[in-house]
């Protein structure tokens, strides 16, 4: 099969990686939400924080595979980028704060007292500047996943350095991806040394660096994606199941963080490789709509488990740490629509108003399908 580069105007939409999202969303979605079953939590159900890593994978492939090329070729907008990757987290982000402030307010007035741990004043500067991952709100409070969005933030703002990287190793993919993994493994082995826990389990403080080796990681695997040295749709298949096979064997055996971040760079990197050479694996109209809708559900998760949780709790009487299987199920699953609302009503609407504007003249036509976090 011959290789046809991308125009960089018309980046491929990869609708693989749109749906890969839903699954990364609801692994993190299980992850907080097992206590609340009181049952004996698998490691694959432990191992949920590693749906981040996922995700911030993802926003390096992506981020590269829509604006590196520009970037090359001296057409990268950079007050652009910032614009449009601000609507794209930020309506979703300021609309879970203030919902989250008005649902507190709402609860005490009914006689539940639950904002002891969310609404912390002293750390709200933080969220709404999106620098709470970064060592700026030692309290947290809030909606506590957003700390992931600040992480991306820190990656946007610093986009240019890992683009420059990239571009010198423009011709060397394989060389750039040893790199880039050998930094992942010194930082994975370093830091618990230094901080006293894994990198992998930095959130509010250390947030912003969690997020660099993953996000080179994408970089460099999209470099390869490129290259064209993959010219099977066999080959990148085989790619996608040994990663998706070795992210799963390494969460179920409790192997290293570090085995299972690569693995989901080889999932990603197969994923898009096969959707490049034409397999239609994940590609179905409604599992890309669940990808698209899966930065709602992150955003949203921990307000929907406040809000039923205690809901239950006050008019069922039911204890929050041990819901029956049936109910909890019902718990998890109504995140889905939960977010849907919140998709259409919030994010769609104020992403399509804010891109309206822009600095420059030039624009790369850029699929909506970017990941978040």
């Amino acid at each position: 099969m011959t290789f046809e580069t991308v125009p960089a105007d018309r980046p491929q939409d990869l609708k693989p990686l749109t749906a890969l999202r839903f699954f990364a969303a609801m692994w993190v979605v299980l992850y907080h939400f097992w206590p609340n079953l009181q049952a004996d939590r698998p490691n694959i159900i432990a191992r949920g924080y590693l749906g981040v890593e996922l995700f911030f994978v993802l926003s390096g492939f992506i981020l590269c595979h829509v604006y590196l090329e520009s970037f090359r070729a001296r057409r990268f907008g950079y007050r652009d980028f910032l614009w449009a990757r601000l609507a794209r987290i930020y309506p979703m982000h300021l609309s879970i704060i203030a919902g989250l402030a008005l649902l507190i307010g709402g609860l005490s007035f009914a006689g539940i007292h639950a904002g002891d741990k969310l609404i912390i004043w002293s750390s709200l500067p933080a969220h709404l500047t999106l620098t709470q991952a970064w060592g700026l709100a030692p309290h947290g409070g809030w909606n506590h996943p957003s700390w992931s969005i600040s992480a991306e933030w820190f990656a946007y703002l610093t986009f240019p350095v890992f683009a420059v990287a990239a571009v010198a190793l423009w011709s060397r993919p394989v060389v750039a991806l040893g790199l880039v993994a050998v930094l992942l493994a010194v930082l994975y082995i370093v830091f618990p040394l230094v901080a006293g826990f894994p990198l992998t389990e930095a959130t509010m403080f250390w947030g912003a660096l969690r997020i660099v080796p993953c996000f080179a990681l994408g970089c460099a695997a999209w470099l390869v994606w490129r290259s064209g040295r993959i010219t099977s749709r066999t080959a990148s298949m085989a790619i996608a199941g040994t990663g998706l096979a070795g992210l799963l064997l390494t969460v179920c055996l409790n192997g290293p963080d570090l085995v299972a971040v690569l693995c989901c760079t080889l999932l990603i990197l197969g994923l898009g490789l096969a959707a490049r050479h034409g397999a239609t694996l994940l590609s179905q109209a409604p599992l890309v709509y669940l990808g698209e809708v899966s930065f709602a559900i992150y955003m949203v998760c921990i307000p929907w488990q406040l809000v039923s949780v205690e809901g239950l709790q006050k008019v069922a009487h039911l204890d929050p740490d041990h819901l029956p299987l049936a109910l909890w199920l019902t718990l998890v699953i109504g995140v889905i629509p939960a977010a849907m609302v919140l998709h259409h009503l919030v994010e769609l609407p104020a992403r399509h108003h804010m891109r309206k504007f822009k600095f420059s003249t030039y624009r790369p036509s850029a699929p909506e399908h970017t990941p978040i976090d």
